[in-house]
């Protein structure tokens, strides 16, 4: 209560401009900023076809999502996030995102997940956490507490728009029970939406007003284009287009251009994030997790390739 909060530290020595454009802009909605980033589509094609080979089922959804953690590891401040006007820093680094799940009578819906990440972890790590987190998410008998909670509120008429007003309330002054902010996919760093896997092109999707979300990526079904080169030349290019939402509050625009730089170096060369960070920086406290135990049904041989053009 009063700057305390069980997710994350008030943020008190910060550029005077950044720390009060919360009250001129007090909620998300105000705050949203649009970009996309149109990454090379063959190097990532390439390079998970390898990985493919080594028996590691790795997608553009974990790599994506690895670059996301690896760049708040370097750029901590990219996992700030704002409540009652006040930045803080969040105390863990976690990505939310819908998983397609196949119901009785071949129904399909909609269930959550949130995954929990450590700054170190390597591009198999990630890979892990979120892949036991989708198995879990589509077993057909499962629902997360969010869905139980929905279901159970929508049941009583009138029910529904009290309890989030209450909820709302509670997480403006740091009153929001531990349990509460655990469950909830919207008290997360990112939430990510795989729109290429219905078939469908990137979006700018809105951030939520309610929880902690900051960031929002759309990944997109391919995209093609016609580029000349020096000479004149066209050639045929594809692209993977990542629709981004950003809350502009939380940092500056130099600190954002920094973070999206390095996000881009690493999704033309992945094969770094085989590794853990040299080094990770964090603001308010450290937080780590336990490495997952991996599954060679998924991961076959997760150890980094080495650069065969590397001499002894």
């Amino acid at each position: 209560m009063f700057g305390r909060r069980y997710d994350g530290r008030r943020v008190a020595d910060m550029d005077p401009i950044v720390r009060f454009t919360p009250y001129l802009m007090p909620m998300r909605c105000d705050a949203q900023v649009f970009l996309e980033q149109q990454v090379d589509y063959e190097p990532l094609a390439r390079y998970i076809a390898k990985q493919n080979l080594r028996g590691n089922k790795i997608t553009f959804m974990h790599i994506i999502i690895a670059v996301y953690v690896r760049a708040v590891g370097q750029f901590p401040e990219l996992n700030r996030f704002i409540v009652n006007k006040q930045v803080f820093d969040r105390n863990y680094c976690s990505v939310s995102f819908s998983v397609l799940q196949q119901g009785k009578n071949d129904t399909v819906t909609e269930n959550t997940a949130k995954v929990k990440f450590d700054p170190s972890d390597s591009l198999y790590d990630i890979a892990m956490r979120v892949e036991n987190a989708i198995q879990e998410a589509r077993a057909v008998d499962e629902d997360n507490s969010t869905m139980h909670v929905a279901k159970t509120l929508l049941g009583i008429p009138g029910l529904t728009t009290f309890a989030v007003r209450i909820l709302t309330l509670l997480d403006r002054y740091g009153l929001m029970p531990k349990a509460v902010v655990e469950a909830s996919p919207f008290h997360t760093s990112l939430f990510f939406v795989n729109m290429a896997s219905i078939g469908m092109h990137r979006v700018y999707h809105h951030i939520y007003n309610f929880g902690t979300t900051s960031q929002f990526f759309s990944l997109g079904s391919v995209e093609r284009s016609v580029q000349m080169d020096g000479t004149g030349k066209a050639s045929r290019r594809r692209y993977l287009p990542i629709g981004i939402t950003a809350d502009e509050r939380i940092c500056t625009g130099e600190m954002y251009a920094r973070c999206f730089s390095l996000m881009l170096s690493l999704l033309h060369h992945p094969e770094q994030l085989e590794y853990p960070p040299e080094s990770v920086n964090y603001l308010s406290q450290e937080y780590h997790l336990e490495k997952p135990i991996f599954d060679p049904q998924f991961l076959a041989n997760p150890e980094p390739v080495k650069d065969e053009t590397e001499t002894a």
